[in-house]
Formats: structure tokens, sequence, C-alpha cells
């Protein structure tokens, strides 16, 4: 399985600071935004990601991750010429992918949770789709997923005036090999965009998707506005300070996978020894052991 950020879009509902710098480059508390859900894929064991971009902001992304050689994975690049949906990321990735099963992030969302990590790396070996739904106040916002009695998923529609769930489907998809045929096949909608949620749902239709209901412990935060961008750094702040341990480092998430020593851990360090978030790399070879781990 390989991974794909889109971290392309205008990012308008952040408008005006994203007239000069990306959205996804844009601080969440002491990271850049695109170290989330980065560290993300890499939790699910994934080491070769693509990373979709608009034309002008691909070399601000190349000069902040490379080719990925120094957190011991490989790093891609493709462009987004104009924003035409979420399923159109698979149709662009179709040459990286190269028939291969694939996680799809999008790279305002941010997760956090105890066993997330082990929960993703299950996925790496589906067939069809398997999403995530998590329970949020005001549904109609997103992508909602109905259950049946049983726990089944019965439907999906996009932003509903009136939700018949509580259940939106956040922004993390994990796909069988077919993913690129079967977005081929979408029409777009009336917005002129191939829309995830009709990929999904012809997955419904053919039987072949599963859903994971996120645990009440589990944080989804989706920093599309300047609103929750704000509610998800102090979200950040909170649980590092309480803790002490960073949320969303990918360098640790490379290193407690064994793909970085600790000698290269402290090269990377090096890089941001000026700051917090290097001091923290730094140490991290001289924690005490987690119990259990």
């Amino acid at each position: 399985m390989k991974g794909i950020i889109l971290a392309g879009g205008t990012g308008s509902r952040l408008g005006p600071v994203t007239g000069a710098v990306s959205k996804q480059l844009l601080p969440v508390f002491d990271k850049p935004m695109i170290f989330y859900p980065l560290a993300t894929l890499m939790m699910a064991g994934l080491r070769e990601l693509l990373i979709i971009t608009n034309p002008h902001d691909e070399e601000a992304f190349r000069r902040l991750l490379g080719d990925g050689s120094e957190l011991g994975i490989r790093i891609d690049y493709a462009v987004q010429a104009r924003p035409e949906g979420i399923a159109q990321a698979l149709l662009i990735s179709e040459e990286f992918l190269d028939g291969d099963a694939v996680a799809l992030i999008l790279g305002d969302n941010i997760f956090h949770g105890p066993g997330l990590g082990t929960r993703l790396a299950e996925l790496r070996e589906i067939d069809g789709a398997h999403l995530f739904a998590y329970r949020v106040a005001d549904p109609s916002a997103y992508g909602v997923i109905t259950f049946d009695d049983a726990g089944n998923p019965v439907a999906i529609v996009e932003k509903p005036q009136q939700p018949t769930s509580a259940y939106a489907i956040p922004g993390l998809y994990f796909y069988s090999n077919d993913a690129v045929k079967l977005a081929r096949e979408l029409t777009p909608s009336e917005r002129g965009e191939l829309e995830i949620t009709d990929l999904n749902r012809a997955y419904l239709d053919q039987g072949r998707l599963q859903v994971t209901v996120l645990p009440r412990g589990t944080a989804w935060l989706d920093t599309g506005t300047t609103t929750t961008l704000v509610q998800a750094a102090d979200f950040v702040r909170v649980v590092e300070e309480r803790q002490g341990l960073k949320v969303g480092c990918p360098e640790e998430v490379a290193w407690r996978h064994g793909w970085l020593t600790d000698a290269e851990l402290r090269s990377r360090a090096d890089r941001y020894r000026n700051s917090e978030y290097g001091a923290y790399l730094n140490s991290l070879p001289d924690l005490p052991p987690e119990p259990g781990a």
C-alpha cells in the first residue's frame, strides 16, 4: 500500500493568508499542518508517499520535506492544476500507485488517539474500501454515513440538510488497487468535481465497504477555517504540554518504527537546533521506554 496526501486546493476559507502560502504549510501550534497527515500515514507503516500540491506550492513542500530520505521514507510530488474533487487525487496518482492499494488523507485533517497507528496498520491489505466514522455535533457540514441496526453501513450522503445520522466521514480513506479504475468511472457532480462520496458509494453498492467508528477518545480535527485552525493549535498545545510528548511528529514516528537510527534522529534534530521541536527530537533516544512498549 502507498499513501497520498492531498495538499492542493486554494484554501479560500483561510484567506487572505493563503494567497501567499499553502494552507498545509501554515503552523498548527509548533509544526506545519502537513506534518500531521504525514505522521498519520507513517504510523500506518506506509513508506512510499505522494504529496499532491498546487503548481506554485510544490517547491515550498520540497524545501520542507525533500525526498523523504531524512525520514526513512520516499516522498514523490504531483501537481493538481485545478481543484476538481478529492477523487481526482487518485487519477493524478495513477502512475505513482502502479496498481497498488492506497491510503488517501486530506492535508488539513489531524487525527490523534490511543492505538491509532495499530488500527491503521491493520488496513494495509484490504479488498474494497475502509472508511472511518466520527460522531459530530453538526454532521450537515460533512459526508454522513448511516448504519442499520446491525451496525452495517447502508447510505452515504454528502452534506445533507437533514442528516439521518450523527456520524461524519473524516478525510482518511483506505482503498484496494481498483480505486483508480472506479474513480475513472465517476461522473463530475454539479459543481464539476469528482466527489469522494460517489467513490465511497460505489464500493458500498458493491458490498465492499467497511467502516470503523472511531472511539470517543480519538480526536479528529479539520483545520480548514480560521476557527478550526486555532482550535486545532490549542488542542495540540494542551496535549503536548500535559504529556511532554509531541502530536504528529514524523521524525518520532520514523524513529519508533526503526526507520531512523538514534544518530540519524539527532542529525535531523540539529536542523531545528534553535527550537523546542529540535530539542524534543534530540531528547527522544534518552527517554525511558514506555511501559508495555
